[in-house]
């Protein structure tokens, strides 16, 4: 094939991976893109895999991230070529490995390795964009059951791949290679239709009542958060709208109340004006609520934390769960002195969030919720932590309203649908202005609060003690798919040295 050739395949096999997250939200076409980028790379030379790899990465994440526009069109770009260079690895990962025996096996390992080094590197990594995610209508999310997140990438792949074989064994007039590869790929398929899900045994779990507040900010993009008081405002008045509903008889009364992230940006620990309120809203209600705050590191004023306190509509404030992984460049700013000087945005984020250190474990009214806040459950270790903890429900605290009129806070609600099918727990979202949901542990959308929405929600879902197959072997299984990535391009290097002359 022509250099050109193998240029527009990685071109359009980058956009095309990208439509099937939302706002267009097809899984089908993850695979036909992942196909168009490994066939691009396909027994070319590293130098022409990097070049392949970097192209459809850039025509992958630049569409897939155009909400970070909200931001700066200058952070979509550099964001976007940063995440490529990732693909750039990745292509000449493919480049190498689809030269050996068992190519087909070789080229989703190294998919699954691009990402688990992304997840995590640097500063805590950035997994936006992972293959697995784009399957949350797919019935590939439910290999997630079994083998995770991971496990969904390295099976999307393995489907691309079989499809590349299977095409130049056609090109070839090889029908005997093409058939086996066509017949895995309907096997792969198929088990994915029969895979149990979650809701096995549906009725014979526990349930609680949780209710969800939905408030709603004056204004959205970079100057959401600079009405605090309004912010807290909306949330207090929607609980206490909620508790006249609860007096009427019109819902049941709920175990617990969930707020989002930066429900209140202003420190209740400080302003005694702002603890009165929130004690307000949780003795109308009844019950504990799960404040989003914003507060201040004890005996460090240069530093901030963003929290989730459970509070007690009698004792006030309780336990509280500190994010564990924040946003690189959006909650702490690496190398803040040099590059303050160059990008004035900073400026909004005077004040690096410290990482917490203890999952959010959070018991409230008897119940063990798993709590992570926005971006958090884009993390795995951040997910299984919580219900290896004892977690029986997921609660997600977030805030999108920066991201408002994009397709990020749906994209986020395609991950968390992901998370309710690999943890076999319900997944309840608490957003300050949408999407908030309650979604059942096989992915369904039990009920939403869209953007432009306020008010509350308030269902019944089932608590889970069990831990799921997935999150038992996920952590082993990537690390053996990884394993299975390098060995094979270090037996493809060896293989070029061996045969150059």
């Amino acid at each position: 094939m022509s250099i050109l050739g193998r240029f527009l395949l990685a071109l359009s096999g980058g956009f095309v991976t990208s439509l099937a997250f939302a706002p267009t939200s097809f899984g089908p076409a993850a695979l036909v893109g992942a196909a168009l980028i490994i066939a691009a790379s396909w027994r070319t030379s590293i130098a022409f895999g990097a070049i392949y790899g970097f192209t459809s990465g850039l025509a992958f994440f630049i569409p897939l991230m155009n909400w970070l526009t909200v931001v700066g069109v200058d952070a979509w770009l550099l964001l976007g070529a940063y995440c490529a260079l990732w693909w750039a690895l990745q292509g000449i990962g493919i480049a190498l490995v689809s030269r050996l025996r068992g190519a087909v096996v070789w080229v989703p390992a190294v998919w699954v390795l691009q990402e688990a080094l992304r997840d995590r590197i640097p500063f805590g990594g950035y997994p936006w964009g992972r293959l697995g995610f784009s399957q949350a209508d797919s019935s590939l999310a439910d290999y997630a059951a079994l083998i995770a997140v991971p496990g969904v990438t390295f099976v999307a792949a393995l489907i691309a791949s079989l499809a590349v074989v299977a095409v130049i064994s056609v090109w070839k007039r090889e029908f005997s290679r093409a058939v086996p590869s066509l017949g895995v790929i309907v096997v792969l398929v198929g088990i994915s239709f029969v895979i149990p899900t979650p809701t096995t045994g549906e009725g014979s779990d526990p349930t609680a009542v949780i209710a969800v507040v939905q408030g709603g900010t004056p204004q959205t993009g970079m100057g959401a958060m600079d009405v605090r008081r309004a912010v807290l405002d909306n949330h207090v008045r929607e609980t206490l709208t909620l508790a006249n509903e609860i007096r009427r008889g019109a819902v049941p009364r709920p175990d617990v109340v969930l707020w989002p992230e930066n429900s209140t940006d202003i420190n209740p620990f400080k302003d005694p004006t702002v603890a009165a309120d929130i004690s307000r809203a949780a003795r109308a209600v009844g019950v504990p609520i799960l404040v989003g705050a914003v507060t201040d590191v004890p005996n460090d004023d240069s530093m901030v934390q963003n929290v989730g306190i459970l509070w007690d509509p009698q004792t006030g404030p309780g336990h509280i769960y500190v994010k564990n992984h924040p946003v690189p460049f959006g909650e702490f700013i690496p190398f803040r002195d040099v590059l303050s000087q160059y990008i004035g945005r900073f400026d909004r984020i005077p004040r690096d969030f410290i990482a917490g250190d203890e999952p959010g474990v959070i018991e409230a009214n008897g119940i063990v919720l798993g709590n992570v806040i926005c971006f958090e459950v884009a993390y795995d270790e951040v997910v299984h932590a919580v219900v290896e903890g004892g977690a029986q429900v997921i609660t997600v605290q977030t805030n999108n309203a920066t991201y408002a009129q994009t397709s990020q806070p749906e994209q986020q609600l395609q991950i968390e649908r992901i998370r309710s099918v690999e943890t076999g727990r319900a997944v309840v979202v608490a957003a300050t202005t949408g999407v908030s949901a309650f979604i059942a542990p096989d992915r369904r959308v039990i009920a939403a609060m869209g953007e432009d929405e306020t008010g509350f929600m308030v269902e019944e879902v089932p608590l889970r003690t069990s831990l799921s197959i997935s999150t038992i072997v996920s952590p082993v299984l990537e690390v053996f798919i990884v394993i299975m990535a390098v060995l094979a391009m270090i037996i493809a290097i060896i293989e070029r040295r061996r045969l150059a002359p």
